[in-house]
């Protein structure tokens, strides 16, 4: 979270539209955060995009097209593997937006296998809130369990590894305090 994900992907995607592709953007229907349509970047940059219930459905809208864009791919189901080598397969450029790990610092969704069929892999990071450093967890801080919670700074930040791994740590230990008072 906050390292640029999606703000690249726009910025691949306007470029594709400059040369005069046919580019269509894709997002999952659950997200609404910024926009019911449009994916949006945590500094407002913008562009149209369809959000789609499941992955299946991007293969039924992207015919013809150029370049497709996926944002928030971690979202999406494992289908989406198959998607996205289907319309590379096709000749589409598919550039793909998504967490890699989710809130435990796990791999997310699709993400590892889309990866791994990847030609190009772009990593982007964001900078660690509590020390200033590379960031690459995204730390929840809300209370919730849920292996997916939509949210921006109020329930997350992002964290480098060892203040990642100090933060699960003050809660595991607050766990476990609030435990032995029950």
């Amino acid at each position: 979270m906050f390292s640029g994900k999606t703000e690249e992907l726009i910025r691949r995607l306007n470029r594709a539209k400059i040369a005069r592709q046919r580019v269509e953007i894709f997002k999952p229907a659950l997200d609404t955060r910024y926009h019911v349509e449009d994916v949006v970047s945590h500094n407002a940059t913008s562009i149209r995009s369809t959000p789609v219930p499941v992955a299946q459905e991007i293969l039924l809208l992207a015919g013809g097209c150029d370049v497709v864009g996926i944002d928030e791919a971690q979202f999406f189901d494992e289908s989406l593997v198959e998607v996205c080598v289907q319309l590379a397969n096709r000749g589409s450029r598919v550039i793909v937006a998504g967490l890699d790990m989710d809130f435990l610092g796990k791999p997310f969704g699709p993400m590892p296998a889309l990866m791994a069929v990847a030609e190009y892999v772009t990593k982007v990071h964001a900078v660690c809130v509590c020390c200033g450093e590379i960031a690459s967890y995204s730390f929840r801080m809300a209370a919730s369990e849920d292996k997916i919670l939509l949210g921006e700074t109020d329930a997350y930040e992002a964290r480098c590894r060892p203040c990642f791994l100090d933060g699960m740590q003050e809660k595991a230990t607050l766990e476990t305090a609030s435990s032995h008072k029950h």
